[in-house]
């Protein structure tokens, strides 16, 4: 890597469970190998499109891929319902990987969601699938396991699952899909449905999960598909149901809740580097909430 010589006026703030940055300041390129994954879940509401129109003009800002984690266009996944998406987040449709939510298959078989984001979805009979980000692979699953036949071991997502980590044996992984196992949001909490996903993704050595479902934000310190604290295999996760619709109080705070916030709609960027990623939650104009931090793969 080269390095330009100047002059820095340095001030470092050191937090109890993680050394926290201001990624933003960082100059990225083709240098050092990085990849930049923005988005949030929970997005586009036509009867107020005020949160959805903040969040999207964050992302016009942010360069990489764009990660839209489900409950994409309320209330029904319609067509209308789309076009009111399309307003907003479709203004970075060219750079976005979508996973499907609960309110895209209020419509039918989420027919227009799939018919909006065309081959950039998977097959629309499934609804996961993956792909490769700099130096790491993304998984992207389905999890309204009553439509895409279950999210049990067994089920055909499930062993789509294992057999895409077999033939996939990178050193960092990423996953996100809607609804999340852990979550401290007073409307849904956690989704056990979830439990045997995240149990094949912790077999496979995955190190971060993002979902949405709740109208928050959440991060959780590295943790076993069973709420154990494990900062050596540890999967983190991240709650970021903040792309615009509405906002909705915390319920209990579950084990290993680290961060959280349920006042600022905004996105969480990661730069994904070899062995090791930065996160960053950018809020809309006019929010204070920040977060920000460092991780290493497995």
């Amino acid at each position: 890597m080269r390095y330009k010589l100047v002059v820095l006026c340095v001030c470092i703030v050191v937090a109890a469970s993680a050394h926290y940055i201001d990624a933003s300041t960082r100059k990225l390129g083709a240098e050092d190998g990085s990849a930049v994954l923005v988005g949030a879940g929970d997005v586009a509401d036509c009867r107020d499109l005020s949160g959805a129109e903040a969040t999207a003009k964050l992302l016009e800002k942010i360069p990489g891929t764009v990660m839209a984690v489900g409950d994409l266009a309320y209330p029904d996944g319609t067509a209308e319902n789309f076009a009111c998406y399309d307003r907003t987040w479709g203004r970075v449709k060219n750079r976005t990987r979508p996973a499907p939510g609960n309110h895209e298959f209020h419509s039918k078989g989420a027919a227009y969601y799939f018919q909006y984001f065309g081959a950039t979805a998977g097959d629309a009979t499934k609804g996961y699938y993956s792909y490769e980000l700099g130096s790491w692979h993304v998984v992207v699953l389905n999890s309204e396991c009553v439509d895409v036949g279950g999210c049990d071991a067994a089920s055909p997502q499930g062993k789509w699952l294992r057999e895409d980590f077999a033939t996939h044996p990178v050193a960092c992984t990423l996953a996100y899909f809607h609804k999340p196992l852990f979550s401290s949001g007073g409307a849904h909490g956690d989704d056990l449905l979830m439990k045997p996903l995240w149990d094949s993704l912790y077999a496979g050595n995955a190190d971060v999960i993002i979902s949405g479902h709740d109208h928050d934000y959440e991060r959780f310190a590295p943790q076993t598909p069973e709420a154990k604290a494990d900062a050596d295999r540890g999967i983190r996760e991240f709650v970021v149901g903040t792309g615009g619709k509405n906002h909705r109080p915390f319920g209990f705070i579950r084990p290993n809740s680290e961060a959280r916030d349920a006042e600022a709609f905004g996105v969480l960027k990661l730069t994904l580097l070899p062995g090791r990623y930065e996160w960053e939650f950018v809020p809309e104009d006019g929010k204070t909430f920040k977060d920000s931090g460092v991780g290493t793969c497995h």
